[in-house]
């Protein structure tokens, strides 16, 4: 249950971002859905292969080479996804961004108060 949850707090920050950014666009809820579980998907099993194969380059850059990363993962979903589209690297670099504040503040507001109470 809680993870349908998360699905459906990721796909809303996905429908939040043209607002704020006018270079990202989601054309219904239904292509939010499925970007947003091809972004969770692709974070799950993609993100942490690529971050270890760019061990050296994050090291380096003290950990700031992630973000691009998530930029370039982002601006592939929105490649690859009808109907949800990313103007460029930049856009998908600042989009990813304000997507995990967004998901992370949704959650902490729907998830926080159970997470106490379970406690």
């Amino acid at each position: 249950m809680r993870l349908l949850l998360v699905w459906l707090i990721n796909a809303a920050a996905l429908l939040a971002l043209p607002y704020l950014m006018s270079s990202i666009t989601v054309d219904s809820i239904p292509t939010a859905l499925i970007a947003a579980l091809i972004l969770g998907l692709i974070n799950t099993f993609v993100r942490p292969l690529l971050i270890l194969l760019t061990l050296p380059a994050t090291l380096v850059t003290l950990g700031l080479f992630i973000f691009v990363i998530n930029g370039l993962l982002f601006w592939f979903v929105g490649s690859f996804v009808e109907g949800f589209h990313v103007a460029g690297f930049w856009s998908a670099f600042f989009g990813a961004i304000l997507y995990s504040i967004i998901s992370w503040a949704l959650s902490a507001l729907l998830l926080g108060n159970r997470d106490r109470a379970s406690k």
